[in-house]
């Protein structure tokens, strides 16, 4: 029987990608459920070449126009947040794929779990922002959660038939991003053209600034709730080559690594058919072409972001769902030319030092704690950037 999907963030980077792998594999999987933010255009193509039951577009002002070309087709067509979180909960859906952008995953990967949905996670703000509650909701119903992220799957990859043994470490890789050599001197003039040019991936244009700021922080935290480690089990290395995705470190002192070409048909593929792999025509690995495979340790005082990253996780509580709220602020402004690029780091501490603590927050307090973030990193900014 087929495997049938909701795949929420449809027209991004990752949602074009899924779909792609399902069209490659049109035998194992159909979708039930498309749904996007703002891209109407892209989202009707995507309805009209899959057949959903069911497609919701966010920005409830493009509903309008979503309906009318969808008219003639036999699709239900839905608007706004609450309804992608009701989507989620529709019977035929077998797993959902959370590739939402930000804060805005939460809700709905919440409604999808508790309706006994399988979840790929590529919504790394979701653990980031509430991953106390999330994994203790999956254990509670009994619910896989796959990653999606190359450097979660790669380590999800590595620990299948390992799940006994003891991890000493997880070394967390990053490729460093395109300022990896920069100076604080450079940084401070880095453009928003600049920073949307990764060297490696082809990514959104909140994920592909966060590279080389804020999303190996990110991605630590995740890792922490996924494979249940502290922060200090979690090291980051700077692999500038992106072949190696990321490694497990045993207590006897073993390593393993998981290796592939910059590809992230790869792990959503292995998340969709997991704990079987599908037959890809992606390129192969050659490793003729990689003569030197090198490591660095990350410079936490250029990008202090990852240092903010592990004060939060340490903190604990809302500490996390402070920093994600921070950082969508200024990536935002950033991308509208409003700040600096060194500039976002300064918001985010200040944020982390004047927004309200909540140790043992429930699902209502990150709600609080998402707004209030909003407002005072919002407020922060004003001066910073006025000054």
């Amino acid at each position: 029987m087929k495997r049938t999907l909701a795949i929420l963030g449809s027209t991004g980077s990752i949602g074009t990608q899924a779909l792609e792998v399902v069209s490659e594999h049109a035998d194992l999987f159909e979708v039930y459920a498309l749904t996007a933010n703002n891209q109407v255009d892209l989202l009707i193509n995507q309805a009209r070449k899959y057949m959903p039951e069911v497609v919701v577009i966010a920005n409830e002002q493009k509903y309008p126009e979503l309906k009318e070309a969808l008219e003639d087709l036999p699709i239900k067509v839905w608007a706004g947040s609450d309804a992608i979180a009701q989507v989620v909960q529709s019977e035929p859906i077998d797993m959902v794929l959370t590739a939402m952008v930000g804060y805005s995953g939460l809700k709905p990967t919440i409604a999808a779990i508790k309706a006994g949905k399988a979840i790929a996670l590529a919504n790394k703000e979701t653990l980031v922002v509430a991953g106390e509650l999330i994994t203790s909701l999956a254990t509670e119903h009994k619910i896989p959660v796959l990653p999606v992220d190359s450097e979660h799957s790669a380590i999800f990859q590595c620990l299948a038939g390992e799940w006994e043994n003891q991890v000493e470490k997880i070394l967390l890789t990053a490729s460093g991003g395109p300022f990896r050599t920069k100076t604080m001197e450079e940084l401070a003039l880095v453009t928003k053209d600049q920073a949307l040019k990764h060297p490696n991936w082809s990514m959104g244009a909140k994920i592909t600034i966060d590279s080389s700021m804020m999303n190996k922080g990110f991605e630590m935290i995740e890792a922490k709730w996924l494979f249940g480690v502290t922060p200090e089990q979690i090291r980051i290395v700077v692999h500038p080559q992106s072949v190696i995705h990321s490694m497990v470190q045993f207590e006897d002192g073993a390593v393993i690594a998981q290796l592939g070409i910059p590809d992230m048909k790869l792990p959503i593929s292995y998340a969709f058919s997991y704990p079987k792999r599908l037959t890809s025509k992606a390129p192969r690995l050659d490793f003729n072409q990689y003569s030197t495979l090198t490591f660095e340790e990350p410079d936490m005082k250029r990008f202090r972001n990852l240092a903010f990253a592990f004060e939060a996780i340490r903190t604990g509580g809302n500490m996390p769902c402070i920093l994600n709220a921070a950082n969508e602020i200024v990536v935002a402004a950033f991308l509208r030319d409003e700040i600096g690029f060194l500039q976002m780091s300064d918001v985010i501490e200040k944020t982390m030092e004047k927004a309200s603590f909540i140790a043992t927050p429930a699902y209502e307090d990150y709600v609080a704690t998402d707004t209030e973030a909003r407002r005072v990193a919002a407020e922060v900014m004003k001066t910073i950037a006025g000054s």
